[in-house]
């Protein structure tokens, strides 16, 4: 298989820590997008992803798989043991809805933020930007900062009693925030020992280390 991404980026962290999780690395080959020269956006690469995201994953009968949730499902799937995204019909449901929220409310809105409050990635790939649009989506992800505070002040994890995509998506968010430079609120005591120790999980401490052969 193969998946398209950038070495730093926090959608592909996403994939790369579900890879770890699932100890599937020696079956992928990585192929680098450049994001700041926006070879995410360019004919050929669209044709793989029509929404000029990363990453993608490729299959060996030449399928395209966008979208860091069902590249995740797909990978948890391979071996019939799901450890990512629920065994049970309750652990599924509440697995996607952190996931879904952990997107909207902390990753996404970080997205926004750097891609029309900053330089983003610059004026030949920025083509459009709205400042204020992105201050509001900054706020936002603060806002969600001090949710999974909340929710983590009373469990362990972002969906429950184990690691989950919930979890790996909350890393996302934290990966993209600071690089941004948005400091999680010194308030968010329960968020930031719980980052933490995700930090210490050989999944998240080494998915840098998962390079492009080339």
């Amino acid at each position: 298989m193969k998946i398209y991404d950038w070495p730093t980026g926090p959608y592909p962290a996403r994939v790369r820590i579900a890879l770890a999780e699932k100890n599937l690395q020696s079956r992928i080959q990585f192929v680098t997008i450049n994001l700041w020269k926006g070879e995410h956006k360019t004919a050929d690469f669209l044709a793989k992803n029509y929404s000029g995201t990363l990453p993608v994953l490729e299959l060996d009968d030449g399928t395209f798989i966008a979208e860091c949730t069902a590249i995740t499902e797909y990978l948890d799937a391979l071996d019939g043991a799901p450890t990512l995204t629920g065994r049970t019909a309750r652990e599924k449901g509440v697995i996607h809805m952190m996931s879904k929220r952990a997107e909207l409310e902390l990753l996404d809105a970080i997205s926004v933020y750097f891609h029309h409050a900053t330089p983003g990635l610059g004026p030949d790939v920025e083509i459009y930007q709205n400042a204020e649009w992105g201050f509001r989506q900054r706020d936002k992800a603060l806002k969600g900062m001090r949710y999974f505070d909340a929710v983590l002040e009373r469990q362990p994890f972002v969906a429950g009693e184990a690691f989950s995509m919930a979890d790996i998506t909350v890393v996302g968010g934290l990966i993209f925030a600071a690089l941004v430079r948005l400091p999680v609120p010194a308030e968010c005591e329960a968020l930031q020992a719980w980052y933490a120790r995700m930090q210490e999980r050989p999944s998240v401490k080494n998915q840098l280390s998962m390079r492009a052969p080339t």
